[in-house]
């Protein structure tokens, strides 16, 4: 019984392994090709227009469709989903190796973001369901180190692949690099749980929401594509009117949902997360957040590149201390103090992580842009409280989310965090471009853009300190 225990525990993490590898895979993938990005131009031709999405072909349908993957998995059954998205994934990640020309190539980027989609929202959930407790808080202590390497791994081996010219691939050896990833990753699937369809809520079996379906991709579509695009969806006019569209889409597929909860049928999203005020409020911390980090890290990678006129591996590096801290951070927060404190342990990260902003851009000044020990220090600061902020968060967001409700969650956790953080990507690093077109110099851009992350990361405190109510809304 004991050896039977031990075995079950072993494969436990096994499973653990399995779906951080499938987590890194969608980091890898979104943030790879934006080195290879250039080459792939070259060797394929057509317009230069088409660059920018090669990336954008893929954020786009992941962002628009993981409330919908996330349902899916309710409805289907978690492991089920999981599978089917990492084969997926697989084969497009070969199609787009062989991919002939551009508009292929974009298209089949748009396949693997679809795919991306179902495996994502999966695997919170599957975490959940495999441990509980301490092991719960290590378990997912263990994401943000992944993700912190995934991130700095993906510029750093886009450029190491296409440089060395792997038997003639060049750039497609950057797509081919998934295909085993992905097979190792189903080979672990068949010992995770099973995750069965949920039968509950209505007569019959459980059906997806159609129109739901549609609703949400439109008003997801309509806020994430002026954001990828910017001045080129037609200019800032053009923008904003596709930004209000996108609200006012999402406003009515919220009474669509709130209509269809009430005539007890299934519907896209479970509207009994939003009879507790802190799951709200954790979608707009998790906006919130990721917005400030994901342009702050842009901004880094900019101001090495077309400030310091620096090479793209230098660029990567130089997010190594905030990937590092943010990775140990991660863990010992798992480990350690989420156990102990809680939530609070939230409220420290966002402090850590804003005295490292804090010394980073004194240090960048103080150096006239230069890359010191100093301005690495701030950023391992920096890194160190985004890990004591993000186990925290996930744990509290998901801690009073019912077993049917994790897929809904997971799904719309995710898409807010792809939202942010291509709000944060646009808006920050939209003000560096700006500053340094105006003349302002690197520095100052580089500045203009750390206050406005800053001013992000304290709303960011607003809003988790919203999440720390119970579903009656009292303060916890």
């Amino acid at each position: 019984m004991l050896l039977h225990h031990h075995v079950a525990h072993r494969w436990r993490w096994a499973g653990l392994a399995a779906l951080l590898v499938a987590e890194a895979m969608n980091l890898l993938d979104a943030t790879i090709v934006t080195v290879a990005a250039p080459v792939i131009h070259a060797d394929l031709g057509g317009d230069a227009s088409a660059i920018p999405w090669f990336n954008a072909a893929y954020t786009l349908p992941f962002a628009v469709l993981l409330i919908t993957g996330g349902r899916l998995g309710d409805l289907a059954g978690r492991r089920r989903v999981f599978a089917a998205g990492v084969a997926a994934f697989a084969l497009a990640s070969a199609a787009c190796a062989l991919a002939p020309e551009a508009g292929t190539l974009i298209g089949l980027r748009a396949v693997q973001g679809a795919a991306a989609a179902l495996v994502i929202p999966q695997t919170i959930g599957l975490i959940r369901t495999m441990f509980d407790g301490a092991e719960l808080a290590r378990a997912m202590g263990s994401i943000g180190p992944v993700m912190g390497l995934a991130a700095v791994a993906g510029p750093v081996l886009g450029a190491v692949l296409t440089h060395a010219d792997l038997l003639g691939s060049s750039w497609r050896s950057v797509f081919l690099v998934n295909v085993p990833l992905a097979a190792a990753v189903l080979a672990v699937v068949p010992l995770m749980p099973a995750g069965e369809p949920r039968t509950a809520g209505g007569p019959g079996r459980p059906r997806l929401d159609g129109t739901g379906t549609v609703l949400a991709a439109l008003g997801t579509g309509l806020l994430v594509y002026p954001l990828i695009r910017g001045e080129a969806a037609g200019g800032p006019a053009a923008g904003w009117a596709m930004a209000a569209a996108g609200v006012v889409l999402s406003v009515v597929f919220g009474l669509h949902q709130r209509r269809r909860a009430r005539a007890g049928r299934d519907g896209l999203v479970e509207v009994s997360l939003f009879r507790d005020r802190g799951f709200p409020a954790a979608l707009a911390t998790s906006a919130l957040f990721f917005a400030a980090m994901n342009g702050l890290t842009l901004v880094v990678v900019l101001e090495v590149q077309l400030g310091l006129g620096r090479d793209v591996v230098t660029a990567g590096l130089s997010l190594l201390p905030w990937s590092a801290a943010m990775g140990v951070a991660s863990l010992v927060a798992g480990a350690r103090l989420v156990p102990r404190y809680g939530p609070r342990l939230m409220f420290a990260g966002l402090a850590v992580t804003l005295a490292g902003l804090a010394i980073t851009l004194i240090a960048h000044h103080k150096s006239a842009g230069g890359l010191g020990w100093l301005v690495a220090a701030g950023l391992a600061v920096a890194g160190a409280g985004n890990g004591l902020f993000t186990t925290p968060f996930f744990t509290a967001a998901l801690s009073r989310v019912r077993p049917h409700e994790t897929g809904s969650a997971a799904g719309l956790l995710n898409a807010v965090q792809q939202l942010g953080a291509t709000l944060g990507t646009a808006v920050l690093g939209g003000a560096f471009l700006r500053g340094l077109a105006q003349g302002a110099g690197h520095v100052s851009a580089a500045r203009s853009a750390g206050l406005l992350a800053a001013a992000l990361l304290a709303a960011t405190a607003v809003a988790a300190a919203l999440m720390r109510t119970d579903r009656s809304g009292a303060a916890r």
